[in-house]
């Protein structure tokens, strides 16, 4: 019998806390997972005790590697914001923005709302980079419903060489990291949000991404925490926003837009998604959310439509096999829309 969840809870109960009482029962542990010899958990803490609860955070991660079939233990430390007192006393600035060693550029992918193929797209525009050859990179921060592990057919654990740093796993030429494999498959996330704000950046600042041309984010939906530690914590070089010619898509494709101008984020484009349908019988096409929503809403807004892009089954089967439509059917009309949308990118200096 392999290592058990109660086995690691237990080695985390001897774990003894600075102000009295055990780690294991002091409702710190968030997001334990042990699959196997690989174990991860996150510690969560008040920011004013981070340096006090590290030698706790070290204690853990022996406790547990110390346990017979831990293979490999991964235990990050997480602050948890809380409410503070008015603190009337001169401070320095805030730290701005700083960028992603080994990144050159960073590219938001965003709609204003769900159900639009935002990750779809996203995936699909990652493989198509690194098929033109450039070193690409994509961070899931959809991290309400990660769904890149899938769409790129990887499975497994990123690895830690030194125990700080992540190494990201990778597929049709792309290096992924994503809250999806930290997590076992269909686990809910019930985080606070700081905390899934603070998982961002750990996946941002420590993940080896190597030297990458591009790292492509697939945003969450809509305009929240996300967009905005994302807009913050980096200087990204633009954000694309997907959205099908629906007028409710494009309603919140709008807002999503003004929130991004709003945060001093370039708006690179807009993608128009499921823009026709190609019956795969006999060709009939049909405009089944209407007909040129988004490039007429563009044109208002000032920003270029970087491609209109078609709603077809294989899109679909691909993605959820986990070979996208760029590497599954490389010569398909639906393959070369990705590897045009590229291509124009690449020619603008976007990617």
């Amino acid at each position: 019998m392999g290592l058990t969840r109660e086995q690691v809870l237990a080695a985390l109960s001897r774990v003894a806390l600075p102000d009295g009482g055990d780690l294991a029962a002091s409702d710190m542990v968030r997001a334990l997972t042990v699959e196997g010899g690989a174990v991860r958990f996150v510690i969560e803490v008040d920011p004013a005790r981070a340096a006090q609860m590290e030698p706790v955070r070290a204690a853990a991660e022996a406790a547990v590697r110390a346990l017979p079939g831990a293979a490999s233990v991964a235990v990050a430390m997480t602050a948890h914001t809380q409410k503070a007192a008015p603190d009337l006393k001169p401070r320095a600035e805030p730290q701005g923005p700083r960028p992603v060693p080994g990144i050159d550029r960073i590219v938001a992918i965003a709609s204003g709302k769900g159900g639009v193929g935002k990750s779809t797209v996203a995936a699909n525009l990652a493989v198509a980079l690194a098929a033109e050859g450039r070193r690409v990179g994509l961070l899931d921060a959809d991290v309400y419903g990660p769904s890149q592990p899938r769409m790129l057919g990887i499975s497994g654990r990123p690895g830690s060489p030194d125990g700080k740093t992540m190494t990201p796993l990778a597929n049709h030429g792309v290096a992924l990291m994503s809250l999806g494999l930290l997590m076992a498959e269909g686990e809910a996330v019930v985080w606070r949000g700081p905390m899934l704000m603070g998982a961002i950046q750990q996946m941002l600042f420590q993940v080896d991404w190597g030297p990458r041309d591009i790292l492509i984010v697939d945003m969450p939906p809509g305009t929240g925490d996300a967009q905005l530690t994302l807009a913050q914590k980096t200087p990204l070089t633009g954000a694309i926003v997907v959205s099908t010619p629906q007028d409710i898509a494009l309603l919140d494709a709008r807002k999503g837009i003004d929130m991004f101008r709003k945060l001093k984020v370039p708006i690179l484009g807009m993608i128009e998604n499921m823009a026709v349908h190609v019956c795969p019988n006999c060709g009939h096409t049909e405009h089944i959310f209407g007909q040129g929503g988004v490039r007429a809403e563009a044109a208002k807004l000032g920003v270029p439509v970087l491609a209109e892009l078609p709603l077809h089954i294989d899109i679909r089967t691909t993605s959820d096999a986990g070979t996208p439509i760029v590497v599954a059917q490389p010569a398909s009309p639906q393959a070369r829309a990705f590897r045009d949308l590229a291509r124009g990118l690449i020619a603008g200096g976007m990617a």
